[in-house]
């Protein structure tokens, strides 16, 4: 009897433990990227979920248009450039004109995502981030 209570017992603290953690842990799969001051706010990573849709809301609340590229370090060098004065048609590349909102959805892969602002100097003055994309642990609770 002793046995099986501290087995019970150990099971509740291992369901609990999960369960306090795996909530806490949990990313979002809605975030809002906003563009203030040249700057990405929030200033810190942001963790996303790998291989599920990932709804983005860019808002400009500056006065001039930006852009939001996530991408490889290959594709960022292509940008660099300057190429492309607008982005249509794919979800990992947004142009945001002053004072509005745009929309994108996007399931990624896992790894580091930087997304840049690649208009003249924005990126040199700092309006970069990171996007980390991880696999997600599944808790399961046996009833």
């Amino acid at each position: 009897m002793r046995r099986r209570f501290t087995a019970l017992a150990l099971l509740a603290g291992v369901v609990l433990e999960g369960c306090a953690t795996g909530a806490a842990a949990e990313p979002s799969r809605e975030v809002t990227i906003t563009f203030r001051y040249s700057r990405f706010a929030p200033a810190t990573p942001m963790t996303v979920p790998a291989g599920v849709p990932i709804t983005i809301t860019l808002r400009n609340e500056d006065p001039i248009a930006h852009e939001w590229i996530v991408g490889s370090p290959d594709e960022h060098a292509a940008h660099r450039a300057g190429t492309e004065p607008h982005h249509e048609g794919r979800p990992t590349e947004i142009s945001v004109p002053p004072f509005a909102s745009r929309t994108t959805t996007i399931a990624f892969a896992p790894g580091t995502h930087a997304f840049i602002c690649h208009l003249p100097g924005h990126e040199a003055y700092g309006m970069t981030g990171m996007l980390t994309v991880r696999e997600m642990a599944r808790h399961w609770i046996a009833r």
